[in-house]
């Protein structure tokens, strides 16, 4: 049935012309993320990131596709877009001139995209060149300099290429939005996520080799796989289904309304963005503890190293705080009751106006809860399998933890986990909704979709 479905895809001219389109932008994109940024010693460079595990730089080089290791042309990656995006998201909250323009429809919509692309460019000149001026500053472990001819002329060099790189990479990705299939953006994150894989494969390859794998590992790791992977499924498609009925109205000789639907609200309403927002925050103390070598303060920093016990707290906290955060910014309830009641709809059994609204904001808060420990649970998963949960430095009750539960709870399975939380989060949801819009695709056209039963539903669907 599959093979079928990839066969009408490339039968209908339109369809294969876009999946063919999205594909070359992709190839594209790869290719680029190996020109290396010009001035920059390699071998210093690698050196250097080896040590940059678990800080911010590490976490932004997972959005950039593993480029800003590399410190290529595309290092910025398309995250300086995603950042304007969300600072515009939560300037419509608080200022009244884009509130009104994000209610305009169309035009306010081509607007605030031009406002995203401005705050795009000027995140990108201000990190390129906090970037160009860091790395003038650094020295690999070895006390081999990055950057071997420091300068204005490098910082400039360095300004252009990354800010260049990265509109050339928003231009790809709205590029494949509006002539391809699926969101660009989206894709080139999952991109450079998914190109990872052959390298996590090679190693689990060299392992069987040396010894550090055996089949019954691979077993385990490849079923917790499958099952994480159906959970997110199954949690991305969940929404509360909340009734509402329209009261008739006769305008002439018509009869308007008189229907019932629903108003659906998403488990995970915030979708991936607590979770970057926590990460952000939590690798901040391993960052400064980088850059500024005081004993205590590096001391205090290896207590939110993976697998430590204040770590996971705060990881956590956060992911919960930021996901109510979040929601509160991107859903009001007061809005849908009013246009609830402006079009005659009520919700069955609930006064419209107010009681509405509270009674919206209620479920809407039952479910966050667990969204965001939905969250939660899927941030923590990868660091267990990689490093265990360091139980042994909890106060009082630690070493009586350490001696009584199994070694693979509190030293992990020692997996070398190519896919965090965030990014099987982004790679299934993508996965999703590409999949959904190809499905819909091929529907339109009287052709089966991918499934003999039922339809591919995206995480909105």
């Amino acid at each position: 049935m599959m093979l079928d479905s990839i066969r009408n895809i490339f039968s209908i001219p339109e369809l294969r012309k876009r999946v063919i389109f999205t594909l070359l932008l992709l190839a594209v994109y790869r290719v680029g993320g190996q020109i290396p940024t010009p001035g920059i010693s390699s071998t210093a460079l690698a050196e250097f990131w080896q040590s940059q595990k678990g800080t911010i730089f590490g976490f932004m080089d997972m959005f950039s596709g593993r480029y800003m290791s590399k410190m290529t042309i595309f290092a910025l990656g398309i995250m300086p877009y995603i950042s304007s995006s969300i600072i515009l998201q939560l300037l419509t909250v608080v200022w009244p001139y884009l509130e009104r323009l994000s209610k305009e429809g169309e035009l306010g919509r081509k607007k605030i995209t031009q406002y995203t692309r401005y705050g795009t460019l000027g995140i990108c000149i201000i990190q390129g060149w906090a970037i160009a001026l860091l790395l003038q500053g650094l020295t690999s472990p070895g006390g081999a300099r990055i950057v071997p001819s420091p300068g204005l002329p490098f910082q400039l060099l360095t300004v252009l290429t990354l800010t260049t790189g990265t509109i050339f990479v928003m231009w790809l990705g709205e590029q494949i939005s509006e002539r391809g299939i699926g969101n660009g953006i989206s894709l080139l994150i999952f991109a450079g996520i998914v190109a990872r894989f052959p390298a996590g494969l090679g190693g689990i390859v060299q392992g069987l080799k040396n010894g550090s794998w055996n089949p019954i590992k691979i077993i385990v790791l490849v079923t917790m796989m499958v099952l994480v992977i159906g959970f997110i499924v199954y949690v991305e498609r969940g929404q509360r289904r909340i009734p509402v009925s329209y009261a008739k109205r006769v305008v002439g000789r018509r009869v308007y309304g008189g229907q019932s639907t629903h108003l659906p609200l998403r488990v995970n309403t915030g979708g991936v963005i607590p979770i970057i927002f926590a990460a952000s925050i939590i690798t901040i103390p391993a960052t400064i503890a980088q850059m500024i070598k005081i004993p205590a303060l590096q001391g205090m920093a290896r207590q939110f190293n993976l697998g430590m016990p204040l770590y996971n707290l705060t990881y956590v906290a956060a992911i919960i705080f930021f996901t109510y955060f979040y929601v509160s910014i991107i859903f009001n309830p007061t809005d849908v009751a009013d246009n609830l009641r402006k079009y005659g709809g009520f919700i069955p059994g609930i006064r419209p106006g107010k009681n509405t609204s509270d009674a919206i904001d209620e479920i809407l808060s039952r479910i966050t809860l667990v969204g965001a420990v939905y969250l939660a649970l899927l941030a923590i998963l990868p660091e267990f399998l990689m490093t265990g949960f360091k139980v042994q430095y909890l106060p009082l009750i630690g070493g009586w933890l350490d001696r009584v539960l199994p070694s693979w709870f509190t030293q992990g399975l020692q997996v070398d986990f190519y896919f965090g939380g965030t990014s099987i989060l982004i790679v299934v949801g993508v996965a999703m909704d590409t999949l959904q819009q190809l499905e819909a695709q091929l529907v339109m056209r009287h052709y089966d979709g991918f499934m003999r039963k039922g339809r591919i539903r995206g995480r909105r669907g």
